[in-house]
C-alpha cells in the first residue's frame, strides 16, 4: 500500500483550487438575489442590476420595504435568502 504524501505545497493547490471557485459567488448571488426581487411592474428587477465590491445596489426608492417582507411576493425579502443561498454554496465548495 502506498501513501500520499501530504505536505503544505499539496494542501495550498487544494485551497487555490477551492478558492478559484469562489470567484463565481457575487455573481451568483447577485443573479439569485434578482430571481427573489418582487414583480409589481418590474422597476425593482430592472435596477437591482449592480455589484459594488461585495454589496449588490438596489437603486429604486423603495428597496429597503421589499426586504422588510412587504410584498406577498417575497415575505422574508431579498437579503436573508440571499445569505442562506451563499452559505449553501461556499459549504458545497469548502466542504
Amino acid at each position: 500500500m502506498s501513501f500520499k504524501r501530504i505536505g503544505p505545497s499539496n494542501i495550498n493547490r487544494d485551497m487555490q483550487r477551492k478558492l478559484r471557485k469562489l470567484d463565481p459567488l457575487p455573481k451568483e448571488a447577485h443573479n439569485h438575489f434578482v430571481s427573489i426581487t418582487p414583480i409589481d411592474k418590474g422597476n425593482a428587477k430592472r435596477s437591482t442590476g449592480f455589484i459594488k465590491g461585495n454589496t449588490i445596489d438596489a437603486k429604486y426608492n423603495y428597496a429597503n420595504r421589499l426586504n422588510e417582507g412587504y410584498s406577498r411576493q417575497s415575505p422574508q425579502g431579498m437579503t436573508d435568502p440571499t445569505i442562506d443561498f451563499l452559505r449553501k454554496k461556499i459549504r458545497q465548495i469548502l466542504g
